[in-house]
């Protein structure tokens, strides 16, 4: 080979591996640019509304980004939807209602009253086929024209025709807190408060003003008196008829619902530890199953518990001892009767 030819050679080398770099960049340049492209196209198609032509949305109402109103729907003049909300046919939303994102009304759900007042609801909540979340109080002592409130937290699951209404007088509110699950046909009155983390299964009534803590757990047919207080990690039996309060870790039963120990399967679900399981089990009893004559009455019992070298520093117990204790408050209506067999 002469000299020339090979020095063509090493140039081309070079020149065409070059090449071959340009034209892998530039395809690279492309194919980020294409995808940018999707992607912008599919944010586009997101953001973009779908509003059914046989629904009825008020030019007042503010509507975020990627909306979908279904036939048959009512968005009154006042109302507010977050952004990715998604109304199902045939239901509807009235007065001065506030949606957060991505929340989901199923078919036939009414959410809101054209009443004075305000009806809030964070985001990512499901209001289940038929539900009725937001109206006019069922309390005689409510006055036509009073501002009512409501306002339920984040990630809450409300099945089918349940029912949580307003507050009774402008200084209160209902209240719902966060992640709770309320099973079809429960009702939630005026005033109450409820936490997060709770489990209503069906048709669990709560009267209005009852206060239940976080992690209660209810089975089915549950009935809690007015005024009463549900206290955090409890469980309510099976058609139980709950007409005082329920202290923190407890589980009753009954048509007039008793203490039948801790809610042990509860606690351990929960995270407790088997310390903390032990310490609640001899704090329970100390308090409420003493076979001493001499122990005197519950509050001696009590101080003796929070007086206890062991039980004392055990922070449960002490949560425990005090929510016993609320209940025997002034506008409190004490704690649920013990079951005497119970055996926890």
């Amino acid at each position: 080979m002469s000299s020339s030819s090979s020095l063509l050679l090493r140039i081309r080398r070079p020149l065409s591996s070059a090449l071959r770099t340009l034209s892998l960049q530039h395809f690279s340049t492309s194919l980020n640019d294409v995808l940018e492209e999707i992607k912008d196209n599919d944010l586009l198609e997101k953001s973009t509304n779908f509003i059914h032509p046989a629904a009825i949305v008020h030019p007042g109402a503010v509507v975020g980004q990627g909306v979908s109103i279904g036939p048959f729907c009512t968005v009154g003049s006042s109302a507010k939807l977050g952004n990715a909300c998604h109304l199902y046919p045939g239901s509807h939303i009235f007065g001065n209602t506030e949606l957060g994102d991505h929340c989901i009304l199923m078919t036939g759900a009414v959410v809101g009253d054209d009443l004075p007042g305000r009806t809030v609801i964070g985001c990512n909540n499901v209001i289940g086929h038929h539900s009725v979340v937001g109206i006019k109080c069922q309390d005689m002592k409510y006055k036509l024209g009073d501002e009512c409130f409501l306002e339920i937290g984040d990630n809450n699951e409300i099945r089918e025709h349940t029912s949580i209404h307003r507050s009774s007088k402008p200084s209160e509110k209902t209240v719902i807190g966060d992640n709770n699950l309320i099973m079809g046909s429960c009702h939630i009155a005026h005033d109450c408060k409820v936490g997060s983390y709770n489990i209503f299964a069906n048709n669990t009534l709560l009267a209005g003003h009852v206060v239940v803590e976080d992690y209660a757990h209810t089975a089915g047919a549950t009935v809690v008196h007015q005024f009463c207080r549900i206290g955090s990690f409890s469980f309510i039996g099976g058609g139980s008829v709950v007409s005082q309060d329920i202290p923190k870790y407890m589980m009753v039963s009954g048509e007039r619902a008793e203490l039948r120990g801790l809610n042990l399967e509860g606690l351990r679900r929960r995270g407790f530890s088997d310390t903390e399981i032990k310490s609640l089990r001899r704090a329970y009893r100390k308090i409420f199953m003493t076979t001493d004559a001499n122990s005197g009455g519950i509050e001696d019992r009590m101080a003796e518990v929070e007086q206890h070298e062991e039980l004392a520093c055990v922070p449960a117990v002490s949560s425990m001892v005090q929510s016993i204790r609320d209940s025997f408050a002034e506008d409190r209506r004490g704690i649920c009767k013990v079951q005497s067999w119970s055996s926890s």
